[in-house]
């Protein structure tokens, strides 16, 4: 769902991470869609081998793929192949989240961790060699113990799904069958109605690596993802005819590891961050309205089912069976106390639903319902902190009712005085805030009834564009801050005396203030576009 200020946005931050001619090429794919290099070319106005060199950067850095499709030639003309670009929105917002990715590989993992992935964001994606590469030259220990290290840390980051294999440079999109039976292809669609895709989105899930090839490293420490183990401290005693097919193996394998470590290009795994994110987000909501007991279950369930999730928005968390609930929720420090029937009653808070799975029942949460219930928080604070609390209210009882209701009603149920309440109405409909029906009755005296309700779709599309022009904002005030006191910001400490020293410390609480107000303003985009 990208806005007109989304868009803004996403420009922005494509410029001030890597100049004004890389943000025209980005911001003229945003707003076209999908081009090959002359269409790019020819809209921008640069020179071509310039455009080339903005897309090589932009796909470096995850925000463009390049895919290839078969389009019709001239009359008489054999088909051709061309190769197009689009760029991929999400990826860009996801540019001004790296301090939060940061924060959670810094807190589950480890330093170490955390290093390699600010090498990714930095450099987009890297092999494993040149991540080594990077972490020796940081570093004054020996080389070989420095590159096991960086090796062990990579496998735990990779096997916490933070970090993947690069997809495909220029996958082929394939056309659809057109011998296909008719028949059968009006039913397919009808079936898939609600999954279409768009050519930008064929384009990625083509590029995207296999599920079973997207975490699987191999290290010529013999560490692998999969197994977890070190193959390579597995000497069994064996036949001779045993020992030359295992030696055979072990050089495979160190084949495999030099491949992987040398060739294959790995970059950050956005899509388990902002998972992550949005399960912090439902365990934070689920606290500030239910107890702890119903917090701690469901922060077990989600870590227990983390890396089972097949896509981002899904409307519920995979399925647990009891005893695997409970020895999850055993596992924290809160969780210990509880007892069974504390547990159980946790699950009926959480309004869990139970399904038959094997022979026992499964428990699996709404997590939708959960995030609905955030944004309609956000939304009604809006309302509150611009309208007032009259208008809150009845914000809040339109929003719940969820269908059209007239104008006394309204007055009569928020308690909102019945003069007040059609001037509210109309202020919170003139700002696309609720849609209005106007009803006319037939009978001996003709009246006009106006009847109101909040249309969530377009609202949340108002909402998140609103958003995004104060993030906007906000991103631009603190470059421009940081422009200014270019000069205060490079000075020493022992120089920061007097009037110098102020405008420092002025600009050290302007850049708390801003920054922190920014990540704020960004929990509630994701609310609303990621989660």
């Amino acid at each position: 769902m990208a806005t007109q200020y989304s868009i803004k946005l996403a420009i922005s931050l494509i410029s001030s991470h890597f100049g004004d001619l890389v943000a025209k090429v980005c911001e003229c794919l945003l707003r076209k869609g999908s081009l090959t290099l002359a269409d790019i070319t020819r809209f921008t106005e640069l020179p071509q081998a310039q455009v080339k060199n903005c897309l090589l950067v932009l796909i470096q850095h995850n925000c463009v793929q390049a895919f290839s499709i078969q389009i019709e030639g001239g009359v008489g003309a054999a088909p051709k192949v061309i190769t197009q670009y689009t760029a991929i929105f999400d990826n860009i917002l996801h540019r001004m989240r790296f301090p939060k990715f940061l924060t959670i590989v810094s807190e589950e993992l480890d330093k170490e961790c955390e290093e390699i992935l600010e090498g990714l964001f930095q450099h987009g994606r890297l092999t494993l060699e040149q991540i080594i590469l990077r972490a020796v030259s940081n570093q004054n220990e020996g080389n070989s113990t420095v590159q096991d290290a960086v090796r062990e840390s990579f496998v735990r980051i990779v096997s916490s799904h933070y970090v993947e294999r690069c997809p495909a440079s220029e996958p082929f999109l394939a056309p659809p069958d057109e011998e296909e039976n008719p028949t059968k292809k009006r039913a397919k669609s009808a079936r898939l109605a609600e999954e279409i895709e768009t050519l930008e989105k064929r384009a990625i899930s083509a590029a995207a690596p296999l599920e079973s090839e997207r975490f699987a490293v191999i290290t010529d420490t013999g560490t692998d993802v999969k197994s977890g183990d070190r193959s390579g401290s597995r000497f069994l005693d064996t036949a001779i005819g045993e020992k030359r097919k295992h030696e055979a193996l072990e050089m495979d394998r160190e084949t495999m590891a030099t491949i992987c470590e040398k060739e294959v290009l790995w970059r950050a795994n956005f899509e388990a961050f902002i998972r992550r994110l949005r399960h912090k987000a439902c365990v934070a909501n689920v606290r500030a309205r239910m107890d702890d007991g119903a917090c701690t279950v469901l922060n077990a369930m989600l870590e227990a089912t983390r890396n089972a999730e097949s896509r981002i928005k899904t409307e519920n968390s995979v399925p647990l069976s009891m005893d695997a609930i409970l020895a999850e929720v055993m596992k924290s420090e809160g969780g210990r106390s509880m007892t069974v029937e504390r547990v159980r009653a946790a699950l009926g808070q959480l309004g869990c639903r139970s399904s038959p799975r094997g022979a026992e029942d499964s428990h699996s949460v709404d997590l939708r319902n959960i995030i609905e219930i955030a944004q309609n928080d956000e939304m009604e604070s809006i309302v509150l902190k611009r309208y007032g609390r009259d208008a809150y209210r009845i914000f809040r009882l339109l929003s719940k009712t969820g269908r059209l209701v007239e104008t006394d009603k309204i007055s009569d149920i928020t308690f909102v005085d019945k003069k007040e309440a059609p001037k509210i109405l109309y202020n919170l409909w003139k700002d696309n805030y609720l849609h209005m029906e106007k009803l006319t009755s037939q009978g001996s005296k003709q009246s006009d009834f106006l009847l109101w309700k909040v249309n969530r779709s377009s609202l949340w599309k108002q909402i998140l564009d609103e958003m995004c022009h104060a993030a906007l904002n906000l991103s631009q005030r603190l470059a421009y801050e940081f422009e200014q006191e270019h000069e205060i910001l490079q000075l020493p400490r022992e120089k920061r005396v007097g009037a110098q020293g102020k405008r420092f410390e002025r600009i050290r609480k302007v850049k708390v203030i801003l920054e922190s107000s920014l990540m704020k303003l960004d929990d509630a985009i994701m609310l609303f576009h990621d989660f």
